[in-house]
Parts: C-alpha cells; structure tokens; sequence
C-alpha cells in the first residue's frame, strides 16, 4: 500500500461512541441512580453527561462552587429545584439549567414523583467525584455532609459555605 493510500482511508480513531438504552456505567448514590453517558475518554476531556434519576423526596449535595468546570441540567420528566444561593428555582419538564464555574448551587427532588434529568460537565472533571462517592458507599462508610465536601475537594470543588 503507498503512502497516499494510507493517508486517504477514513480515519478509525478516535472512534464515534454509541451507548445504548442499557448502556453507560451505573452509579447509585442512595436514592439517585446515576448511568454516565459520556466520561470523556471519547471526547478528549472536554465534556461529560451523565442521567439522573432522583427518587421522590431525594436531597441533592451540599450546596457548592465549581472552580473549573461548567455544569449543564437538562430535566427530561419530573420536576427538580435547584437551590443558587438564596434563591429555589423549580425547574420542570424540558427545563435546562446552567451553572457556571464559581456559582454556589445544589439541587434536589422534593415531589413525590421521581425526576431524570440529563448532566453536562465541561470539561469532564467532575465524573470522578460520582464514582468516589459510590466507593464511600461501597465501602460502608456513612454518606456524611463532610464525607461529601472532602470528596468534592479532589475535584476543583467546594461548599459554598456562605450559604450552608
């Protein structure tokens, strides 16, 4: 094969990524059922999406900053309130919600009926948190307020300690 011919087929990497309805990597934090889309091995770090599916009545994390990364919300059904400083704002159905870095935020179920919603991260940095926490879990310790803060401290993260 010469070189032009080498040059001139389709190129194999990086690779389209295609996951599938029973697809993505499962992560259950207590009552939120996490499946990771995207973790950003296949968008060179740039962005990760995860969906949620938050039971009836679920508490979010700890309200907090992102130093370097921007969070995108999506809400596919249901209805979530995210909390911005002081302020709740319900967002339903069709919804999208996006916190830029610095903006101390958190959100939560609080109906009866269960939520999904669809996460962005860019860049991806904040996936690894999900997957820390599923091992303090996993691993039998207590998903405490500060056991969520020091795992939020790994990636770029902290409580937004002004408003809790």
């Amino acid at each position: 094969m010469t070189e032009e011919a080498k040059t001139s087929e389709p190129q194999t990497d990086p690779a389209v990524s295609v996951v599938g309805p029973g697809d993505g990597e499962a992560i259950v934090l207590g009552t939120t059922h996490m499946r990771v889309l995207e973790d950003g091995s296949h968008t060179g770090h740039r962005l990760a999406i995860a969906e949620s599916v938050l039971a009836p009545h679920t508490q979010g994390p700890p309200q907090h900053r992102h130093a370097r990364h921007d969070e995108g919300f999506y809400i596919i059904s249901g209805t979530v309130r995210f909390t911005v400083g002081d302020e709740d704002h319900d967002a339903a159905t069709g919804t999208l919600v996006m916190v830029p870095p610095g903006t101390p935020h958190t959100f939560a179920n609080v109906t009866d009926q269960p939520a999904v919603m669809l996460s962005t991260f860019t860049p991806d940095l904040y996936v690894q948190y999900f997957r820390e926490l599923q091992d303090v879990l996993a691993d039998g310790r207590p998903m405490t307020p500060r056991a969520n803060i020091d795992a939020m401290s790994h990636y770029a993260t902290e409580p937004a300690t002004d408003h809790g």
